[in-house]
């Protein structure tokens, strides 16, 4: 094997700032390590994906400092919107660009343009782009016409884990996402303020700093809805901490507005949770089928807060339908793929770049 630079965002180790991003780039750089890679990772501060011209001069110094003719696997969340520093390097590294979510998503209309053009002239100038599911791959070729076979699917693995045990009445909701628009917990509480007839409570484990005012708001819906004492928010977890708040839970709802895989899914299903999740993305796959073709859980739109709430009645109500969700998602446990899988994926990648 030979040397890759492996270029993050600074802090992706931080408990306090967990996310899927933040899990992948540290599996995928030990896994390269263990397959023979040798691995220099290279942490940028900064804001990012919107830097300061603080960050982006220590970035351009990063860059600069990399040996002609070297491997770069980038992390998208930096790479996209620098093509001033990029760009002009291309011609001396192999750059990939490992891209967990497009850009734009959340921003005012004249920013996402400016966004995209950006992220679609670095995507162009690299020599491979590797997405984390194949819905992303397939957003990327719709939008910014790249040649498809510059763009790989290098999807999450996933740790294994004990069986949640589960309960007998399976009203133990959780709900792993740090709290912000984009994940819906607005519709999660307003779907679970319409099932306040039925057993249940609902823990939701994420970020409360990203969107202060958002999570303001929540507290007030739980209030309001009626449903306060029964909706805890308790910040973000990591480790054993989030391994016992998994084993509390009888099922993983995931109310998303948008998510390119979703590797909260993955982490319920390897502890045999069924899941409740909207279609959004790449969340169809992440939940995927049992070995009879049976979801392991329910799917509904976006944004519909009553959809949400007849799943959860569904869920709550019916005790056979709870016992073939959790074979399904028994089943499904077995055939989801271990971190090894992916850094294998991408280390063929820059093996063939690196030529």
């Amino acid at each position: 094997m030979t040397a890759v630079h492996v270029v993050v965002p600074d802090g992706i180790d931080d408990p306090a700032r967990p996310s899927g991003g933040n899990a992948y780039d540290p599996q995928i750089c030990r896994g390269l390590a263990a397959i023979g890679w040798s691995v220099h990772e290279r942490p940028v501060p900064g804001s990012w994906p919107w830097p300061d011209a603080a960050a982006r001069a220590t970035l351009t110094g990063v860059i600069a400092g990399i040996p002609d003719g070297a491997v770069v696997l980038m992390d998208g969340l930096i790479a996209s919107t620098v093509p001033e520093v990029l760009v002009p390097e291309a011609g001396r590294l192999h750059l990939v660009v490992l891209v967990h979510v497009p850009l734009g998503d959340g921003l005012p209309g004249g920013q996402v343009a400016d966004a995209r053009t950006q992220e679609r002239t670095v995507l162009s100038t690299a020599v491979a782009v590797v997405t984390t599911s194949t819905w992303t791959r397939r957003w990327l070729l719709d939008r910014y016409s790249l040649r498809p076979a510059q763009v790989h699917v290098a999807e999450p693995g996933v740790d294994a884990a004990d069986l949640a045990p589960g309960t007998a009445a399976g009203g133990e909701l959780l709900c792993v996402a740090a709290l912000t628009p984009g994940k819906g917990h607005d519709v999660l509480l307003a779907a679970l303020a319409a099932v306040t007839d039925l057993p249940w409570h609902c823990v939701c484990v994420g970020a409360l700093t990203r969107d202060p005012g958002f999570v303001a708001r929540l507290g007030r819906q739980a209030r309001d809805g009626g449903i306060g004492d029964r909706v805890r928010f308790t910040g973000p977890r990591t480790g054993a901490d989030l391994d016992v708040a998994y084993a509390a839970a009888d099922a993983l709802v995931l109310a998303s507005r948008a998510e390119t895989y979703g590797m909260v899914v993955t982490e319920a299903l390897a502890r045999g949770l069924p899941v409740v999740a909207t279609t959004v993305g790449g969340l169809p796959a992440a939940l995927g089928r049992g070995s009879d073709g049976s979801r392991p859980g329910l799917l509904v739109p976006p944004g519909d807060s009553k959809a949400l709430a007849a799943a959860l009645r569904c869920w709550l109500s019916d005790t056979d339908l709870r016992q073939r969700f959790r074979h399904a998602a028994q089943e499904r446990r077995v055939t989801l793929p271990g971190w090894s899988a992916t850094s294998v994926r991408i280390s063929r990648v820059l093996a063939e770049v690196s030529v």
